[in-house]
């Protein structure tokens, strides 16, 4: 924990400003995890967590359009340009400054959904998420008629300034009025999304998701506060968020072992290493596939998923450099057969 910590924590709390408290609050407990004091970092984490446990809660009765979303404490690594972004919305919202409309842009799998959820957690905020099965209609002007109707929904949340909206892939009933097969139907439905943000209560946080932000119409791009781009992982960043996942699933799969040098190597034979949601799919399915009386045969699978240049070619294995150890956990050939094979 540093010095800016404990003044902005102070300042916080003097200024009752909740959510910069907690924001910094988790900081802390981020800190305190990356350096090994995991304990304590649960502990503010629980702490955090438990507050506010009386604060009154939405009635998920009569919502036609949306649906509460469950949070939880998952770490979510993010690259640092993207990570200081998600500051900045979290700062915007905490000003109250009616700057409540954000939309995260980016490749499946870049983490923008798992973003809004941990926003949502951050700031204290029930997070609903808008059923777009429920709004979108075959009938000739229903979709925009059910798009009023959820705006509508929006509007008489009982605790707006506790809520946060997300509309996940807003481009199912938003995209280009030009490029639409139903000029008229499309425009009908995007004029009523227009509408429906501009007239948005400012005390309510949308934010909006899309993998298909080329397509987007203009006039909807200028109605969000700010749009973050989540196309911005270097491949050691997506080594870093695989290590985070690991350790996180090994909390699991307690028969697995820790091998992180082993883990990057893998990795970096990657190209490229895939996004984070591929790629904590691909790491969960190691793990859930791997024998049970076998520490590292998740790595074996691993290994064999991604490595299509060297194969078990034990000195091919070396010039990339797997040690002797690393390649008899990978081969499942002994060390001294290693190392004959390689003098050879």
């Amino acid at each position: 924990m540093k010095k800016k910590n404990i003044i902005n924590l102070i300042k916080y709390y003097s200024e009752k400003n909740d959510a910069g408290f907690r924001t910094e609050a988790y900081e802390i407990a981020s800190d305190f995890d990356k350096s090994g004091d995991y304990q304590l970092s649960e502990y503010i984490m629980a702490l955090m967590s438990n507050a506010n446990t009386f604060v009154p809660q939405m009635n998920e009765e009569n919502l036609n359009f949306l649906q509460k979303v469950h949070l939880n404490q998952d770490p979510l690594p993010l690259p640092e340009a993207i990570k200081e972004d998600i500051v900045g919305v979290i700062n915007a919202i905490s000003h109250n400054a009616g700057i409540n409309k954000f939309l995260f842009e980016g490749a499946p799998g870049t983490g923008k959904t798992e973003t809004v959820k941990q926003v949502a957690r951050i700031l204290d905020r029930e997070l609903f998420i808008v059923d777009f099965d429920s709004v979108v209609d075959s009938k000739l002007g229903q979709t925009s008629k059910n798009i009023a109707a959820l705006f509508n929904e929006i509007a008489k949340l009982p605790y707006p300034e506790r809520a946060i909206v997300l509309f996940d892939e807003i481009d199912a009933i938003a995209l280009d009025r030009l490029n639409s097969n139903d000029l008229r139907e499309m425009g009908r439905a995007t004029s009523s999304v227009l509408k429906g943000l501009d007239n948005l209560n400012e005390t309510v946080v949308l934010i909006a998701t899309t993998n298909l932000y080329a397509s987007f119409d203009k006039a909807l791009s200028r109605r969000f506060d700010a749009i973050i781009n989540f196309n911005r992982y270097s491949q050691d960043d997506l080594v870093e968020v695989a290590e985070t996942v690991v350790n996180v699933l090994l909390t699991k799969f307690k028969f697995a072992s820790k091998n992180t040098r082993l883990l990057k190597k893998i990795l970096k034979l990657m190209e490229p290493i895939p996004y984070p949601g591929e790629l904590k799919n691909l790491l969960k399915t190691c793990l859930a596939f791997s024998s049970p009386n076998d520490e590292f045969d998740y790595l074996r699978k691993l290994y064999a998923s991604v490595d299509k240049k060297i194969g078990n070619d034990l000195k091919a294995m070396q010039d990339y450099g797997f040690t002797v150890r690393e390649i008899e956990i990978l081969t499942g050939v002994s060390k001294s057969q290693v190392s004959r094979e390689l003098k050879e």
